[in-house]
């Protein structure tokens, strides 16, 4: 092994030599090498690989090609070598070997580099700790460097795992050390495979050149019954732990349920519904309207079901899929509780319609769909496609408040337009937009949407549908911005006024942009609806306010943050205020991320482990990123 190492080592160093410009090999392991000049064989020395050199290649050099070895000597020059390079590779290679036969020391660095990156692998892949016992991986780490000795199970878990997580926790602090307004979501999970409870709760702002930014603050383990006053005296002690006062929540993102709406209120902060749980109600009301529908669903349901159950139906249905030529695609199964995984379930039926029609013919299912009930289907899909586009997009790490009630007034604009193709899901489309109606009849009354909506670049006023609402908002808006304007007067004082403003430059889209879903498209429309080409300018709070709205909004597919990173000093009350209020997010997606990442950890193998240390790996696993970018 050693000597086969030296030997690999040997050969790439004498190939540095500026000797081989004039021979080559015909293979690495050849015992001679052919003369470029001459064409003749020379001895590369000795019996073996590892006594290679290129000591009698120069000598050839020199002996019959003296224009060449000429050239070599001055290249070796160059390099600031003698003709001796091969015999000093072949001293310092046999000394490296040697060296490989001794242990890293404990502290070098070398190790303690190693031993971080084992750390951080087991961390960000959600390893258990028994990983580095594992035969396999212990051989991995000899065979790649023979010199490091990789600490015990217990080191890594008693030891490094407890230090890099304080490193994580003086990062974040840091980070949200000086931010003035901070915005949060929390959950409530409960294991399947064990008694343990977690809330969560994930910070959100809104940095000094507006770029948003967001990490998990803990997975907290929550002990007894889950009222309103133990959950808001949990979510105090955990903002107290990160030094985080009252003054500084914006708001908090909740599911809809009466225990955490109460303790919100109770702790004395604004808080809202997540958007995409009510949405999904929306839906399931639709689905359930009408009959029809719901009993194509459901037959749906059975067949994904037969072929999920059934190894032997699914290998028949892939070879139906192999003979008309199409890529082998699982059907998909729905959740009741995730109403688009049922608009999937409708997706991939009908993209299987062939082949399943094709199955039939020799093979039985549990229920077939009738000629009226996949029309039924495609309708139905293309009817619950705007919600499948609107939930990806709120679902996004970039959503906002801001984006609710644009998106409330495109969905009710898409239902309320009738076509011939409705027949048959009239019904269901009229439950839709009767449901949005009322579970977001006064999402323009809300100051924290409202107010967020005005501040979004691409949104501005252009999406109110009620004029008065329009007005209350801007009035309001204008009450913080003047505010605002008197607590900087104030503390700035006359240094303030002196800070140069820059000319903003418009954040354009892309100028090869992608064709737009009817969704995407009914934006464009409102805004071009409601465009006003005056505009104006004043350092004064409500004049930038009117100036700020008069303009253009930016495209849907532009970024507003940049937009306040190259317009804050132009518009500097907005954008202060745009920083507390756009780094809300509109749903509670970021807890739930939090347990799906819980739900990796915590599982039938580990179901032993303390909260404590669950909801060490879980921080670790969300917020490590942040630190090792």
């Amino acid at each position: 092994m050693l000597e086969c190492s030296w030997s690999i080592s040997n050969m790439e160093r004498a190939k540095e030599s500026a000797v081989w410009r004039y021979f080559m090999l015909a293979a690495p392991t050849c015992s001679t090498a052919v003369c470029n000049v001459c064409k003749g064989n020379v001895l590369r020395g000795g019996g073996k690989t590892a006594t290679f050199n290129t000591t009698n290649l120069i000598k050839h050099l020199q002996k019959h090609h003296a224009k060449e070895h000429a050239k070599f000597l001055q290249l070796n020059k160059t390099k600031g070598k003698g003709d001796n390079t091969a015999a000093t590779a072949q001293q310092l290679t046999l000394a490296d070997a040697l060296q490989r036969r001794e242990k890293f020391p404990t502290e070098s660095l070398k190790a303690l580099g190693i031993t971080q990156k084992v750390l951080e692998f087991i961390v960000l892949d959600a390893q258990p700790m028994s990983f580095v016992e594992d035969e396999g991986f212990r051989r991995l780490l000899e065979y790649l460097e023979p010199r490091y000795s990789l600490p015990s199970r217990k080191y890594f878990s008693e030891t490094a795992l407890p230090e890099l997580y304080k490193k994580v926790c003086e990062h974040i602090s840091k980070e949200i050390k000086d931010v003035k307004s901070m915005s949060f979501t929390t959950d409530i999970w409960s294991s399947a495979v064990c008694p343990m409870s977690l809330l969560s709760l994930t910070v959100h702002w809104l940095d000094v050149s507006c770029t948003r930014r967001g990490a998990m603050l803990q997975a907290k383990n929550f002990h007894g019954s889950h009222t309103s006053d133990t959950i808001s005296a949990a979510i105090k002690e955990m903002l107290d732990q990160w030094h985080i006062p009252l003054n500084k929540v914006h708001l908090i993102l909740r599911d809809n349920a009466s225990n955490i709406k109460k303790a919100m209120d109770n702790m004395g902060v604004r808080s809202l519904g997540c958007f995409a749980h009510t949405l999904q109600l929306v839906v399931n009301e639709g689905l359930l309207s009408q009959r029809s529908v719901s009993d194509a669903i459901a037959i749906g349901r059975q067949i994904v079901g037969h072929f999920k159950h059934s190894p032997l139906a699914y290998s028949r249905l892939q070879d139906i899929q192999l003979q008309m030529q199409m890529q082998p695609k699982r059907l998909q199964q729905d959740v009741k509780t995730r109403w688009n995984s049922t608009y999937l379930m409708i997706q991939s039926l009908l993209e299987q319609k062939r082949v399943l029609g094709a199955y039939i013919a020799d093979n039985d299912l549990p229920s077939t769909l009738t000629a009226n009930q996949w029309a039924l289907l495609e309708k139905t899909s293309i009817v619950l496609a705007p919600f499948e586009e609107l939930t990806r997009k709120v679902s996004s790490a970039t959503a906002s408040t801001a984006d609710v009630i644009p998106a409330v007034t495109v969905l009710k604009r898409i239902l309320a337009k009738e076509g011939d193709a409705d027949t048959g899901i009239k019904t269901m489309k009229k439950t839709l937009l009767e449901a949005v109606n009322r579970r977001f009849d006064s999402v323009e009354d809300e100051p924290l949407y409202a107010l967020a909506t005005l501040l979004d670049p691409r949104y501005k006023d252009r999406y109110f549908t009620s004029a008065q609402s329009a007005m209350s908002a801007k009035d309001a808006l204008t009450g913080e911005l003047e505010e605002l304007e008197d607590l900087r007067s104030s503390t700035a004082g006359a240094s303030e006024a002196a800070e140069p403003q820059e000319k903003a430059p418009r954040v354009e889209a892309a100028a090869a942009a992608p064709s737009k879903s009817s969704f995407m498209q009914e934006f464009d429309q409102i805004v071009e609806e409601c465009e006003d080409p005056s505009a104006a300018s004043s350092s004064s709070p409500a004049v930038q306010l009117h100036g700020y709205l008069a303009e253009k909004t930016i495209a849907t597919s532009d970024n507003p943050y940049q937009y306040w990173g190259v317009n804050k000093y132009r518009l500097p009350c907005l954008a202060a205020t745009a920083t507390k209020y756009l780094c809300a997010p509109c749903t509670s997606v970021e807890s739930e991320r939090v347990f799906s990442t819980v739900f990796n950890i915590v599982d039938e193998k580990r179901n032993r482990l303390t909260a404590e240390r669950t909801e060490m790996l879980v921080f670790m696993r969300k917020n490590l990123p942040l630190l090792i970018k």
